[in-house]
């Protein structure tokens, strides 16, 4: 285990530990413990999202797998370059991320996909020892307003200075590129807020960014 990964039976949150052993005991043959990160410690763009889907990454064991936001964000990172292989909805599809890492903020599955702020807060050490340990990283983007705002605080920033907005960009220390974007979950794409081509614009500012 790493500082930046929690125990696969992690108890710092107890609402949290409930809800994974329900799902433990319903569905058995699913991951049902916190999801680790997809993708090498050498990435210069990591994605924090903001937790585990119940029926996706909680199932799959990788972030954004098995899911209609998996759909959207790994057919984005082909198109843009940061993922090549077929994405085939399950962890052992063979697809790899090319200089690219994901994450969420919270690391297990929150009933009604909601954690709570003192949850956001606990699971924060994580994410926090984590944009540390990745040496080579170069821009972020952050998955929703929740994300956004957990990334800024694992990086000692004031949420003021760097508002959640889409295609919203903040310089970070060390030339870090922060990128918001709203969460590509279904209720945003079928509401329309937010449309395949806002999304694969943040994801080419990327791009441009790590080109320079």
């Amino acid at each position: 285990m790493t500082p930046y990964e929690p125990a696969a039976d992690c108890a710092l949150c107890g609402r949290l530990v409930e809800f994974r052993l329900d799902n433990a005991a319903a569905n058995p043959a699913w991951h049902n413990r916190p999801v680790p990160s997809f993708g090498g410690i050498d990435a210069r763009l990591l994605i924090v999202g903001l937790a585990p889907g119940l029926r996706g990454a909680n199932a799959t064991g990788r972030p954004f797998t098995g899911d209609a936001a998996g759909d959207l964000l790994y057919s984005t990172l082909a198109d843009t370059g940061f993922a090549r292989g077929a994405y085939g909805a399950h962890a052992d599809d063979g697809l790899e991320l090319v200089e690219t890492r994901i994450t969420n903020a919270v690391r297990c599955v929150p009933p009604q996909n909601k954690p709570s702020g003192p949850e956001i807060r606990t699971c924060n050490a994580f994410l926090k020892a984590e944009i540390a340990a990745l040496p080579r990283l170069r821009c972020i983007v952050t998955l929703g307003a929740i994300a956004h705002n957990a990334t800024l605080r694992a990086l000692e920033l004031r949420l003021k200075d760097a508002p959640f907005g889409h295609g919203a960009a903040f310089e970070g220390a060390n030339g870090v590129l922060i990128l918001a974007s709203y969460h590509c979950s279904r209720l945003n794409t079928n509401t329309g807020r937010l449309t395949a081509e806002m999304f694969r614009a943040v994801f080419t500012a990327a791009r441009r960014h790590l080109a320079r």
